[in-house]
């Protein structure tokens, strides 16, 4: 009789390991494990990482499934200690993924399922090292899954897709020239360039029908002294926009200004990106594949409308392969106070529906 595990229970032992990206030792052994128990060819360290993958092969022809899940937590400090909480829910994600594979391990009739649990999501460097791992360059559909607060999905319901924005943090580091403030016509105050590159960021309008946001969200000067002009300053800007062509726009839109305002100025400025996303690029067909499988597993009435915001680190398996299919559901869990909150709580009775649909959607491609 095969061995259906629960995702809760799963879940429950995940929670207490959290680990931050690159670095989730414990976490992998525990997929490796539970993975070989269930007599699943398992392959570990991929690319080098923390990255754990099954595989399951049909004995018929047939396409190539990907099944994904993040497993990184993220990183707090609390009391003055530095530790790692799952105020991400990727906990969740990877028990909704191991209990998935427990029900499909014997149900892949054609081609194969890959069951990828990735790391460093967080850090938007887990999807680029599974890619530059090869781990997609066979794959023809790719499903993610994310948990989802209360003001996105109502508890047991489920969006069919999560419509991230695309994401870019930049560094503008401007260099003036350092001068006594009480000759500040001497010099060349960074920090004056760097209030009239934020207020000209401010400043900037795109389509008001589109989604998007440009915000300066750190502003660092200091000279040493109280009474010197700062030579240096730096500005970090967390950008977003709807769609990847509005965030190439912003991208070119950007750096014209910060350029040319530091240079009226008489000083100059240097980007640095640290970190971007691209935005979801879904396949209608596939998405409705999705909607089909919440239907027949859960009824019509726990489909959700689409949500957005935030970021993830998987459409860049999209964006590098884009003959590939990809779909990406929302599972309403009643998460509160909000996703990334240290004190972030939900239901995980509603994990079990994540599951089904992950099943279904599998068994209708290759079962």
């Amino acid at each position: 009789m095969s061995t259906v595990l629960d995702p809760i229970k799963m879940w429950e032992d995940l929670h207490k390991i959290p680990e931050l990206a690159m670095q989730e030792v414990k976490t992998s052994a525990y997929v490796t494990k539970t993975l070989q128990d269930l007599g699943i060819e398992v392959q570990t360290g991929i690319g080098g990482t923390t990255g754990v993958m099954g595989v399951i092969k049909g004995a018929e022809p047939g396409p190539v499934v990907l099944l994904r899940a993040d497993m990184d937590a993220l990183p707090f400090t609390i009391d003055g200690k530095e530790c790692a909480i799952h105020a991400c829910g990727h906990d969740s994600h990877t028990a909704m993924l191991l209990a998935a594979a427990s029900r499909l391990k014997d149900r892949v009739k054609k081609g194969t399922l890959k069951l990828l649990f990735q790391p460093a999501e967080e850090s938007i460097s887990g999807a680029l090292a599974m890619i530059k791992a090869g781990v997609i360059d066979d794959v023809d559909y790719a499903l993610g899954a994310h948990i989802r607060p209360i003001q996105d999905v109502p508890a047991g319901q489920i969006c069919p897709a999560v419509n991230h924005t695309a994401s870019r943090t930049l560094r503008v580091t401007v260099h003036g020239r350092s001068a006594h403030a009480a000759r500040p016509h001497l010099g060349v105050s960074a920090l004056d360039v760097a209030c009239a590159i934020v207020q000209g960021v401010q400043n900037m309008w795109f389509n008001p029908a589109g989604i998007w946001s440009m915000k300066a969200t750190q502003l660092h000067a200091d000279q040493g002294a109280t009474n010197s002009i700062p030579e240096t300053a730096t500005i970090t800007f967390d950008n977003r926009a709807q769609t990847n062509p509005m965030m190439r726009d912003f991208s070119e839109r950007f750096a014209k200004l910060v350029e040319g305002t530091a240079a009226a100025y008489g000083a100059t400025a240097e980007i640095t990106e640290l970190g971007a996303c691209p935005a979801a690029e879904y396949d209608e067909d596939f998405k409705q594949m999705v909607i089909d499988s919440i239907v027949r597993t859960h009824g019509q009435e726990a489909v959700a409308k689409d949500c957005g915001g935030g970021g993830e680190d998987f459409h860049y398996y999209k964006m590098h392969k884009p003959t590939m299919k990809a779909a990406y559901f929302g599972l309403g869990v009643g998460a509160t106070p909000g996703l990334h909150a240290a004190t972030m709580h939900f239901d995980p009775k509603y994990l079990p529906m994540g599951v089904d649909v992950m099943v279904d959607v599998v068994e209708h491609l290759i079962g």
